[in-house]
């Protein structure tokens, strides 16, 4: 007999609940083996050091791993002329991008990054994703052989041959396994230890990703895991563009009706563009919180967010990255160059007139059409199906 609905919902709460705790048995054999785990953050701004604190919360916790968590800084001179990466190991705050939270004591500030990276076996990925081919380059071949790691970058590249999720770039560049971890996150709630949710991507190797659900897990930040890298991860890269566009919505005082209208066009386009380039994207990853639940919180708030709605506001007269040097203090708007390199893809594929919203959202972002655009296209007949877990065109 097929379970009820409300069992179908308490089986499902059982496995999450499972696939957060901590394995104690596989800690202590971890410990016995003598094979504990260092963990670089690769990357110093906002949400790396909201990595950083839950992570060195973790490690000094759990017998498996060691104590110290290195944070790779790219060196800044603040404008009392110290160094950013001496600030935070002086007083245990990185005072630019997450001021007023202390890291963890055993978070230390390390400007060389392949310094930073040598000793450790678990690597954990959140810089601007446009930096992270070069950031590979620089150490590829230099890092431990036995070493994992994790992408917590939303954005993807585009090469001649076609996009490329950043945890494939890491990958391939590295010659190592990389999961991702994407959910409804906005750092600075997270700082203060608000409740938030997080959903780690994997591929296989399911042992690997419970040890990265045992690093990042707390009572205030719950961590599942998944085997589906390419739909968390597209999930957590696309949501940004559609949160572009409500922030459009949100400049020209349209109202909560078409927000929520944008917002369902934007997941359904969202879903349709990730079955598309990876047929094996399940339709269930964008009912985690890398999914839906990221969408809604990056739409009501977030850089994205705010940074189009001052854009609309002013009509589109000042641009982007003036706007970003402005309202984001040193940290990088991801909307705008994804929505570029989404464009990309589909105009090489011809795909343009299957995505409405996300190709009118680089045409405002890119000054081509008024902000006022992002409703003004034809949405009646959806130009693609989903059927039988993918997608094909009509």
């Amino acid at each position: 007999m097929a379970p009820s609905a409300q069992q179908q919902l308490e089986i499902e709460g059982q496995g999450r609940r499972e696939s957060a705790v901590v394995s104690n048995g596989a800690a202590d054999e971890a410990v016995a083996g003598g094979a504990k785990s260092r963990v670089t953050v690769v990357g110093s701004g906002n949400w790396g050091s909201v990595a950083s604190k839950l992570i060195a919360s973790n490690a000094l916790k759990l017998p498996s791993f060691h104590d110290e968590v290195r944070m790779w800084v790219f060196e800044e001179t603040l404008p009392n002329g110290e160094k950013l990466s001496e600030v935070i190991n002086q007083i245990n705050e990185n005072v630019k991008y997450l001021p007023g939270i202390k890291l963890g004591k055993n978070v230390v500030a390390d400007p060389d990054l392949e310094h930073a990276v040598r000793d450790a076996n678990m690597l954990v990925f959140v810089t601007p994703h446009q930096f992270v081919e070069g950031i590979c380059k620089r150490i590829a071949g230099k890092i431990r052989k036995d070493a994992e790691a994790i992408s917590l970058i939303k954005g993807m590249e585009v090469k001649m041959e076609g996009p490329c999720m950043i945890s494939s770039l890491i990958s391939q560049e590295l010659q190592i396994n990389c999961c991702v971890l994407m959910g409804a996150n906005i750092a600075n709630e997270i700082s203060v230890e608000k409740f938030s949710e997080a959903t780690v991507g994997y591929r296989g190797n399911k042992e690997i990703a419970e040890r990265w659900v045992q690093l990042f897990n707390h009572p205030y930040f719950m961590v599942s895991a998944v085997q589906d890298v390419e739909g968390v991860e597209l999930c957590g890269t696309l949501k940004n563009v559609v949160a572009i566009a409500a922030g459009f919505v949100d400049g020209l005082e349209m109202g909560n009706n078409t927000k929520a209208a944008i917002m369902r066009i934007g997941l359904r386009e969202m879903k349709a563009f990730s079955k598309l380039l990876f047929p094996s994207v399940k339709d269930s990853t964008f009912f985690e919180s890398c999914g839906v639940a990221d969408l809604i919180t990056t739409c009501l708030g977030g850089r994205n967010r705010k940074c189009a709605e001052a854009f609309a506001r002013n009509g589109g007269k000042r641009s982007f990255d003036e706007l970003e040097a402005e309202m984001l203090q040193g940290q990088k708007l991801q909307g705008v160059s994804t929505a570029k390199e989404v464009y990309e893809v589909l105009r090489h594929r011809g795909w343009l007139e299957l995505f409405p919203l996300f190709a009118t959202v680089h045409e405002i972002c890119s000054g081509h059409y008024p902000p006022s655009a992002i409703v003004e296209y034809s949405d009646h007949t959806p130009k693609f199906s989903l059927l039988e877990g993918s997608a094909r065109i009509l």
